[in-house]
């Protein structure tokens, strides 16, 4: 992975994150840092999510459907993280 697709995954896995935390409002224990790690957890849990359905199309830069589930994916860790208690 290049320099700029790491900076773009942190980017993304931020916004994610806080659209994740506004979705589920309440008082998280977390940073900037651990937003954009559950931002990009989520992305990455989206993805699989929405793989098992349907393959993304070939040289495709942006999907909705992907933000889409990337939020998906960010909500569902962020209720484990509460439900864990960490």
């Amino acid at each position: 992975m290049k320099l700029f697709q790491w900076i773009w995954a942190a980017i993304v896995g931020f916004v994610v994150g806080l659209i994740a935390r506004a979705l589920l409002p309440g008082a998280d224990q977390m940073g900037l840092l651990t937003t954009t790690i559950v931002g990009i957890l989520g992305s990455f849990a989206g993805g699989f999510i929405s793989s098992l359905f349907k393959k993304p199309a070939e040289g495709a830069k942006f999907q909705t459907a992907g933000f889409l589930m990337s939020i998906v994916g960010a909500v569902i860790l962020l209720l484990l993280w509460r439900w864990l208690g960490v």
